[in-house]
């Protein structure tokens, strides 16, 4: 057999696990079955015995603690855009006093993670000077610190200056949009300073990504893309407990591109490292939902963050952390009959 053989577990969740079944990545969900894609060649389901063992060994051992996260249980990154373009949220949290107390709302409200930004990357978004961008997120990830934030914050940046200063502040987490791609000195930053990341996958820069984005084939590319990637920070001496990967919904993707991914998401446990969705409030889901304003996308949103829990996904980046807490408890409850 010739060509790269991808393999998307199946995944289920319920009361009467069948006995059979392998847990995938330690958490939540299992599987009998896998389906095995191959490019210009029709999907293939196996049984999970007939697996490859280290296949089976990369898809079913427990994901790592990240420092203060446990990967068997979902995890909620609190969207803070420090900007005043951003496409949901713009101007919103501008003012570093406000982004402050909303930050401290979200920790209420259960979020685990808080992501600070100081860069749209909307489509269309132009670059933001580096000094610019660490005025604006520099202030809010100390008041966050200074107001008694405890959970990791990250800093949602492309760039080494930015990272450094944000470090300094309090961040924990530098989550890199184009996935350690604009910045070639970035992933030698966190690997000195023993900081975990997130590595995206987006198609070009926010300027020109939904420029007519074209693939191959979406999912095996961004999976390949992802894969190298982790390789290499692998290279940098940054573990794979350390790295989060994330597909980047809606960077430098169409519709079509973006439910490709969606339905198939769970193919991405095979690069042995926590997962994240990031597609809250999204334009997608405004097109489907009949929702053209940005901030009434929540149902929208959380449907889909449900779904990405059922592919066994670890970390959700929302907008709406008490909304999506709130349907979580609810699915965990209904999906396994008890609360968790």
């Amino acid at each position: 057999m010739s060509g790269k053989d991808y393999f998307r577990p199946l995944t289920q969740m319920g009361p009467n696990r069948p006995e059979e079944a392998l847990a995938l990545a330690g958490g939540w969900t299992c599987f009998t079955h896998v389906e095995v894609l191959r490019r210009e060649r029709p999907p293939e389901v196996i049984p999970a015995r007939d697996l490859p063992p280290e296949v089976k060994s990369v898809l079913t051992f427990p994901r790592f603690k990240q420092r203060e996260l446990e990967m068997t249980v979902p995890q909620i990154m609190g969207i803070l855009n420090a900007t005043p373009d951003s496409f949901s949220d713009g101007g919103k949290n501008e003012v570093a006093e406000t982004a402050v107390a909303n930050g401290v709302a979200m920790v209420a409200a259960g979020a685990t993670i808080l992501d600070v930004g100081g860069e749209s990357t909307r489509p269309g978004a132009k670059t933001v000077e580096i000094d610019a961008e660490i005025n604006r997120v520099v202030p809010v990830i100390k008041g966050l610190r200074a107001a008694g934030v405890t959970i990791p914050i990250s800093i949602d940046t492309r760039k080494l200056e930015v990272a450094s200063h944000a470090h300094a502040a309090g961040a924990s987490i530098v989550n890199d949009v184009s996935g350690f791609t604009y910045d070639p000195a970035l992933a030698g930053y966190c690997s000195a300073e023993y900081l975990p990341v997130c590595v995206m996958h987006a198609l070009s820069d926010p300027t020109t990504m939904q420029d007519n984005p074209r693939y191959d084939d979406v999912l095996l590319d961004v999976y390949d893309f992802l894969e190298e990637q982790v390789r290499m920070l692998n290279a940098c001496e940054i573990s794979p407990s350390d790295i989060i990967a994330d597909p980047g919904i809606g960077f430098g993707k169409t519709l079509e591109h973006n439910l490709a991914l969606l339905s198939r998401l769970s193919l991405f446990h095979g690069l042995g490292v926590p997962l994240m969705l990031g597609a809250s409030r999204k334009g997608f889901i405004g097109r489907i939902g009949n929702a053209p304003d940005a901030q009434t996308r929540a149902p929208g949103s959380i449907g889909v963050a449900l779904s990405a829990l059922h592919h066994g996904i670890q970390v959700l980046r929302v907008h709406d952390v008490a909304q999506t807490v709130q349907a979580i408890a609810l699915w965990q409850a209904a999906m396994t009959g008890k609360t968790i």
